[in-house]
């Protein structure tokens, strides 16, 4: 993981003091039990927004490892319920072939330890004694055939076996990783909202106005860059609903690990917009920048998705017109922003 910074005390502490002047044989007077805080310059404001953007991010990165790790819990349990079934299936059968074995061992004891085929070959009838002979190859044959489905099921018993106890190991160290990214999650945004709560009023409106700017910065860098000059593609009807989905969220909370539908985190609001579309994409936004097909930027339209910063933590939905939807971190709701007001990793189609 990249970016971890942790809040320093002097980047938390707000220094306070408080100078009580009293006249010679005076008492002094107790400090004020809510002194003021010393206000922040612009440059250790700015200062608290990289380190509140650093904490986000990493939280940003365990939110995708968290996502990652219940998906693959999710299908390991289904995988588990179906070798359960099989299981059952396969005693079923194993059960009914230990019978008609056990059965057939029976009815030759019962003839003395001859079986009655082998009694008709000794008949001194021809007719009888070919009859026997066929009856003979045949029950030798179904014996063949019942030992060897018997000894197919057990392997299969076995292979099932291992396979579930394999699958329920996966299943719990994913469970240990999830627990893991969800503890890392709540410490680093746990950190990012102690910082800024160490902030005053006016300071946390100016501190969004810093965010705000250092965003219009980027993205006015990167129109500029004439990135877009090219930029005309039109969406698909796919393309089309997903948008519509994804931008009918506006103004929903961030909420990590969320799908909807009253919250989202980045990459959960960019799934569920193409699984409205009618086409099921990776969960994570790490998953759809490995697994779906890239394109240039020059060849970007509406829907397609942006894939943010080197480690892939975080994605949004091209809009147009160098516009993005996206859910951005906690503490915001779903929004539209400048696509080029983030570091951009790449551009991945889900429809191509």
């Amino acid at each position: 993981m990249t970016g971890k910074r942790y809040p320093t005390a002097a980047a938390v502490a707000l220094v306070c003091a408080a100078t009580v002047l009293a006249a010679p044989g005076t008492a002094f007077a107790s400090p004020s039990p809510n002194p003021s805080p010393t206000p922040h310059s612009d440059t250790s404001l700015e200062q608290v927004r990289k380190e509140i953007d650093d904490l986000y991010h990493d939280a940003g990165v365990a939110t995708d490892a968290y996502n990652a790790a219940e998906e693959k819990a999710e299908k390991q349990s289904e995988q588990i319920v179906e070798l359960a079934k099989d299981i059952a299936k396969g005693q079923a059968k194993l059960k009914k072939l230990k019978a008609r074995a056990g059965a057939a061992a029976r009815a030759q004891y019962r003839a003395g330890g001859m079986p009655s085929e082998a009694k008709l070959m000794l008949s001194e009838d021809p007719g009888q004694f070919l009859d026997g002979a066929g009856r003979m190859r045949e029950g030798e044959k179904a014996t063949k055939g019942m030992l060897t489905e018997l000894q197919r099921t057990q392997e299969d018993l076995r292979i099932y076996a291992k396979d579930a106890t394999e699958r329920w190991t996966k299943l719990e160290a994913n469970r240990k990783s999830k627990a893991a990214a969800k503890k890392k999650i709540k410490k680093k945004i746990a950190a990012a909202e102690k910082l800024e709560s160490t902030l005053e009023k006016e300071e946390r409106e100016r501190l969004r106005k810093l965010e705000e700017e250092a965003a219009r910065k980027k993205q006015s860098a990167w129109v500029s860059s004439g990135v877009l000059k090219d930029v005309d593609g039109k969406a698909t009807s796919r393309g089309q609903k997903a948008v519509a989905f994804a931008t009918a969220q506006i103004g929903k909370p961030y909420v990590w690990g969320a799908e909807g539908p009253g919250s989202y985190d980045c990459s959960g609001l960019t799934s569920q917009a193409w699984a409205a579309a009618g086409r099921g994409i990776p969960r994570t936004s790490q998953e759809q920048w490995k697994q779906l097909p890239r394109v240039d930027i020059k060849n970007m339209r509406p829907g397609d998705l942006i894939i943010y910063h080197a480690d892939a933590s975080h994605v949004g939905m091209y809009l147009g017109d160098g516009a993005i939807v996206h859910a951005p971190r906690p503490g915001r709701n779903v929004t539209i922003a400048g696509a080029g007001s983030m570091q951009i990793l790449g551009v991945v189609r889900p429809d191509k």
